[in-house]
């Protein structure tokens, strides 16, 4: 990564935000090391331009390049703030999770259509503060066409062992202990599928940046609730290798999929485009703004303030 050039002069459209287990890309070409510093920072990890096909894709390590910020500590809006400055709409993000249902397999993946935020405030979880007030929609948190693709491939790999569960809802908890013997029943109770530490506020972010945004969860145990052994980081590491080709082989179809209508409007977010705006321009009076405020939300879009 040392070697690779440190600018990038074309936009790039789609993102993979990867997390435990899914630390690379393999057949793809690194162009280049990206280290923007936004105004929230900078991101977790250089953002590096791959080349697939012609068309460029960027990739994130969530949790650094060598894994050192833990859940609480991932800089989400400088990680979904650099990336949309550098053209990205698309976000396909990966996460290692805990299963809440008994048919929900170690090594299972799972698209989920819900969330149930048990974060508990600590973690920054806004572009619109001090003196910018915006509230964005968030009632299906996560993008329906993504999904659909990521559904599609799935369907195409079923004979290599990928297992998919088409929905589902992922809770997010503070960690970075795993939980309690009682709070996993009582998620399991809530109509929780599967649990992690990191999809929050990750997806709120990139609604707000108006990105469309789509986790791909892969079970890695039955978290506590199960009479199986409990949970511990061998144990995920363990399934992470046993299932990573099959996690590196869907994401990688995705993309495939992804980078055929790079130009097309789910890539695009044409879906999301406007969103923000009519959540901030008409809350906060010119008055109100805060300068600095007003100077983050130009950073993520550019001309904000004269449409």
């Amino acid at each position: 990564m040392g070697d690779l050039p440190k600018t990038f002069d074309q936009p790039v459209h789609i993102a993979v935000i990867g997390g435990t287990g899914l630390g690379q890309l393999e057949g793809f070409k690194p162009v280049a090391a990206l280290n923007p510093i936004t105004p929230w920072g900078a991101p977790a990890s250089p953002i590096l331009i791959l080349s697939h096909k012609g068309v460029n894709v960027a990739f994130l390590a969530r949790h650094g390049q060598y894994h050192q910020f833990a859940p609480h500590e991932v800089p989400n809006q400088a990680n979904i703030a650099a990336l949309r400055h550098i053209g990205v709409r698309c976000v396909i993000a990966f996460s290692a999770v805990g299963s809440l249902q008994e048919e929900i397999k170690p090594m299972d993946f799972v698209v989920p259509d819900q969330a149930i935020d048990r974060t508990k405030g600590v973690r920054p979880f806004t572009f619109f503060e001090g003196g910018v007030v915006g509230h964005v929609g968030f009632a299906d948190p996560f993008d329906a066409g993504l999904a659909k693709v990521v559904k599609t491939c799935a369907e195409h790999m079923e004979g290599d062992g990928v297992v998919l569960h088409e929905k589902g809802t992922v809770v997010v908890m503070e960690g970075p202990q795993f939980s309690t013997r009682a709070e996993s029943h009582m998620y399991r109770s809530w109509g929780g599928s599967v649990i992690n530490m990191s999809t929050l506020p990750e997806a709120k972010l990139a609604r707000e940046a108006e990105m469309a945004y789509q986790v791909i969860c892969m079970a890695t145990d039955y978290d506590c609730w199960h009479s199986f052994e409990d949970v511990n980081v061998e144990m995920v590491i363990k399934c992470m290798k046993s299932n990573g080709e099959n996690a590196k082989r869907l994401v990688g179809a995705v993309l495939d999929r992804l980078v055929e209508q790079e130009h097309s409007d789910l890539v695009m977010a044409k879906h999301w485009q406007g969103t923000s705006q009519g959540a901030v321009k008409f809350m906060t009076k010119p008055e109100g703004r805060g300068a600095e405020a007003v100077k983050n939300v130009e950073y993520l879009f550019p001309g904000f303030w004269e449409a």
